[in-house]
């Protein structure tokens, strides 16, 4: 489970993730980043944390794909939030071919996507 910090929760978190961020797609899914976006909601001089956000439409599946897709990708996010810039704001959207895959396979596409947002890799 995410943290609460860590949680993408406004609509207008998610617009300006998916508008004004970059984005990179992989087979069973596709990473909107938004780098370092100051928070205007949060108080304080600090940095704001990182937060994530999922998207996972019944194009994926039923009810019980639908979660278990979100359970997967929460989980894998949360290990890799250190790697994305303080103030970033993320939105994984999952793709049909999300509830077919498997934990191994979500995790690879995952890690190419943010690898290639955050400067890594080439199209």
């Amino acid at each position: 489970m995410l943290p609460t910090e860590n949680r993408l929760r406004r609509r207008e978190d998610f617009a300006t993730a998916v508008r004004r961020g970059r984005r990179a797609g992989r087979p069973s899914l596709v990473v909107h980043l938004r780098s370092g976006a100051t928070d205007p909601h949060a108080p304080g001089e600090s940095a704001p944390p990182t937060r994530a956000g999922f998207v996972v439409s019944k194009a994926v599946g039923g009810a019980v794909v639908r979660n278990k897709v979100k359970r997967r990708l929460r989980h894998l996010m949360r290990d890799r939030l250190a790697q994305l810039p303080p103030g970033s704001l993320v939105v994984v959207r999952a793709l049909p071919g999300a509830g077919d895959a498997d934990h191994a396979q979500l995790a690879r596409d995952l890690d190419a996507a943010i690898e290639r947002l955050l400067g890594g890799g080439a199209r």
